[in-house]
């Protein structure tokens, strides 16, 4: 992988980062940001407004000209939003709000990467917010152990593009480790 290449949590790695986050509203934010290819400022923008949890739907608003929409959640998101929002209250407002009442800023997103990184054993290069982003597309295109992959316009849409090429990043990624992997077992 090269460094113009975006970096992203393998699947195990994603397991462990999940399983190291003990905090209902970590677990929540880490669980939204992933499952959902949030920007870390995208988790801040977040209104308890948003999330309908009868109906298992959160609004996402997209920065940097990306589409934002309303989606139905995963059951991990589902069960980490409940588990939060029974401790948070239903005072309207932010989401993830910080200890001034505004959205949770990035820079503590970046902090709590930083944090449940170390514990679960990460790389350093890959404990930063915008690694999730990068990891749910990338899975999404390649496929995981539950999901089938997903083609480039799904994964467009699921991440909000606006243009396809954006999404097309994931792709060569992907396409890369496909490769990797047919040279390792190229003598099998």
């Amino acid at each position: 992988m090269t460094n113009s290449e975006p970096k992203f949590l393998t699947e195990e790695e994603i397991e462990r980062l999940f399983g190291a986050i003990g905090d209902p509203r970590n677990l929540a934010i880490m669980r939204v940001a992933y499952h959902r290819g949030l920007r870390a400022s995208e988790v801040g923008l977040l209104q308890l407004a948003d999330y309908r949890p009868a109906a298992k739907r959160l609004l996402v608003h997209r920065l940097k000209g990306s589409h934002s929409g309303e989606y139905l959640l995963t059951d991990h998101e589902t069960r980490a939003l409940n588990a939060w929002v029974k401790i948070r209250g239903a005072e309207p407002g932010p989401l993830f709000p910080s200890n001034r009442g505004t959205g949770i800023d990035r820079r503590m997103l970046d902090v709590l990467m930083k944090r449940y990184g170390a514990a679960a054993e990460i790389p350093d290069a890959k404990r930063h917010m915008h690694c999730l982003k990068h990891s749910c597309g990338t899975h999404l295109l390649s496929g995981t152990r539950s999901l089938a992959p997903l083609d480039v316009a799904e994964v467009q849409d699921h991440l909000g593009h606006a243009d396809i090429r954006n999404t097309m990043v994931y792709s060569q990624i992907t396409n890369r480790r496909r490769d990797e992997i047919a040279r390792r077992i190229k003598a099998w």
